[in-house]
């Protein structure tokens, strides 16, 4: 046990004792100016983005120069917008129907719910009307999802990513043992 402690101390101290550096030398240095964008600085940049994407669907993308995100927005809202548009089309189908039915009308050429039974037809329309609830709540969900990625994409492009700081995670073969081990590699430099 003494003998763990004792490397553990000197490997320590061997590292401290190269780890200094002539603090004079580092006085006597200019400290390097940072070069920073001038959108980098914008702090108003997350808000714009948000209020465009609030605006209009893909706008906060495009201003955040993300334009690989904007399809995804279009595809996302229209495809819940077409959901909702056809569960709302076979729900007034069915009530169409069903009313008829009411007024003693039997014989309708209608070819999706003609053949119902008025159990089956308000059985439709409780589904259709769920799923086009359901629509509805999922594209008012992508919609407020948009601008919460513009507005999180506008806070991001702000942050200072460079090679003084990295984390690398790897994969390595320990030849002793025939085994693959996962390290991190952690980095800062000065």
């Amino acid at each position: 046990m003494f003998s763990k402690f004792y490397i553990l101390v000197s490997a320590l101290v061997a590292t401290c004792g190269f780890a200094q550096n002539d603090s004079l030398q580092m006085l006597r240095t200019q400290p390097q100016q940072i070069q920073l964008n001038q959108q980098a600085m914008d702090p108003l940049a997350p808000s714009k983005a948000a209020f465009y994407s609030a605006i209009l669907p893909g706008l906060g993308q495009y201003y955040n120069k993300s334009y690989w995100k904007i399809p995804l927005v279009y595809g996302g809202l229209g495809t819940s917008m077409y959901f909702y548009l056809d569960n709302q089309k076979k729900y007034n189908r069915a009530r169409d129907e069903y009313k008829l039915r009411l007024r003693g009308i039997d014989q309708t050429n209608n070819p999706k719910v003609g053949t119902y039974t008025e159990e089956q037809l308000l059985a439709v329309q409780r589904n259709a009307q769920r799923n086009r609830d359901l629509s509805l709540f999922i594209t008012i969900g992508l919609y407020v999802l948009n601008i919460v990625d513009a507005n999180v994409d506008a806070h991001l492009q702000q942050f200072n990513v460079d090679e003084d700081l990295t984390f690398k995670p790897v994969l390595e073969y320990n030849p002793l043992i025939n085994q693959h081990h996962f390290n991190v590699n952690v980095s800062y430099r000065f």
